[in-house]
């Protein structure tokens, strides 16, 4: 096996492991969201469980990507992929965290499906579009799909500044008295929701970004 086919092996498989990665991301943001809907408990402790399944790949990537870098010396078009690879695992590691940390939330609380529930919902299903969207122009090379992730992050943005707003008016409208224990730890763990969810989003921008330099060799 000449230098070249051993060399594009190894890339073949760090593109294998990412895809496998991504998989693991899709699946854990997929899964909390479900959890979230229908409060349940059981599936958010798994996804927490699943957790180390996705920082076990990550290391491995990371050595892959670290030694394709010492031993083969890559030029041009491979190292902007195995550079890009290196960056978007820590990009999907924090978004399996984020999901881990809505899924503490959810074991912990007891959640009210109130109308800004319904705002929460929004939010889960847009960045699961998110993640699934830059996962997907990676494994495709599509530029166009990547920079459509990163377009979208503004949709994702304006519906968690309107969340804050909402929670706010909701606090407020308790001006007789204080607002009872479990309505403000409701208010206060919407948002915490809502700001993972707002941080998957960038990170799945992130994604994205990190694709587009892998193709075209520029970064924003």
């Amino acid at each position: 096996m000449t230098t070249r086919s051993k060399f594009d092996q190894e890339l073949e498989q760090l593109h294998i492991q990412l895809m496998e990665m991504g998989a693991l991301c899709e699946e854990a943001i997929s899964d909390v969201s479900q959890a979230l809907l229908k409060n349940d408990k059981e599936l958010a402790r798994q996804i927490m469980e699943n957790g180390n399944e996705i920082d076990h790949i990550e290391r491995d990537i990371e050595r892959r990507c670290l030694n394709l870098l010492l031993r083969q010396q890559p030029v041009a078009r491979d190292l902007r992929r195995i550079s890009s690879a290196l960056k978007m695992v820590t990009d999907m590691e924090r978004i399996g965290d984020h999901a881990e940390d809505i899924a503490e939330i959810i074991i912990e609380s007891k959640l009210d499906h109130t109308e800004i529930f319904n705002q929460i919902r929004l939010m889960s299903e847009d960045t699961r579009k998110m993640v699934k969207d830059s996962i997907d122009a990676y494994i495709k090379n599509d530029l166009a799909l990547a920079q459509s992730v990163i377009q979208y992050d503004d949709k994702v943005d304006e519906e968690f500044a309107r969340l804050k707003k909402d929670l706010i008016l909701y606090i407020s409208s308790f001006r007789e008295g204080p607002v009872p224990e479990h309505n403000s730890e409701c208010a206060v763990d919407l948002l915490m929701i809502g700001k993972y969810y707002e941080r998957i989003g960038d990170h799945a921008t992130n994604i994205a970004e990190w694709v587009e330099f892998s193709i075209t060799g520029k970064h924003c």
